[in-house]
């Protein structure tokens, strides 16, 4: 199909600014959703870096959809960035076990269609993970060796990290960041998420999902196309046992 030179060129300045800020304005969600021309060029620009563009209602991003995206943040340069000296892959199978329960955290039943909290407290994502934490340990070892194979996630490692941590700091106000109490990890594992523009600090220790994240959940965590039952598996257990959705 043969586009129009203009339209190449203002499809490439959106792509480029995208490229070099991971979002843009409004008026880019304008022009992308009136003009199937640019929609088309920018959809395939993004494609070919293995890339997607996620919308919100003032907002447009451009997510990595697999690991060989250029734009895809590594293990590497978030342990160098917000984990302790010394982290290891263990700490980041961690950081992205609390991001799932974070997520699932907001809504009542597996593919719901709008959150159903406004926000958590870092307490309460503590104990949501502590509740999974324990669901995982009630496997025999031989089971979770099962789960390992079929999701790719390394539960033992995670249990054992989890368990691991120094929690006789969790009463304290405040979290220096350099003991590795939970409390402490969680408040790493939520500036990621600032830094990543997923969830936003609204006082007194809690925090709510922005738009990019609430879209970027509905189109990848609860399509199991694309988070191959990784949600299922860990929100599949009896739900009413948590207080998940109440506020």
């Amino acid at each position: 199909m043969n586009f129009p030179e203009t339209k190449v060129i203002q499809a490439f300045k959106l792509y480029t600014k995208l490229a070099r800020e991971g979002a843009a304005d409004v008026e880019a969600v304008q022009q992308y959703k009136a003009d199937d021309e640019i929609r088309a060029l920018l959809d395939t620009f993004s494609y070919e870096v293995d890339c997607v563009i996620v919308l919100t209602s003032e907002q447009m991003f451009l997510v990595p959809r697999t690991k060989l995206s250029p734009f895809h943040v590594s293990n590497d340069w978030i342990k160098r960035n917000y984990l302790r000296s010394g982290a290891t892959n263990e700490d980041i199978y961690l950081l992205y076990f609390s991001t799932i329960i974070l997520f699932g955290s907001f809504y009542d039943t597996y593919q719901s269609q709008e959150p159903t909290r406004q926000f958590i407290r870092l307490d309460e994502w503590v104990y949501f993970i502590q509740e999974r934490i324990d669901q995982l340990k009630s496997h025999d070892e031989k089971e979770l060796k099962e789960f390992e194979k079929e999701f790719s996630y390394n539960w033992s490692l995670i249990i054992e990290k989890w368990e691991d941590m120094n929690d006789i700091k969790e009463t304290a106000k405040k979290q220096s960041g350099n003991t590795i109490s939970r409390l402490s990890f969680i408040d790493t594992v939520k500036r990621f998420l600032v830094d990543q523009e997923l969830v936003q600090e609204i006082g007194n220790d809690e925090i709510t999902l922005t738009e990019k994240a609430k879209t970027i959940i509905q189109r990848f965590f609860m399509e199991v196309e694309y988070n191959k039952g990784i949600f299922e598996f860990i929100y599949g257990f009896e739900r009413t046992e948590s207080y998940a959705g109440d506020q």
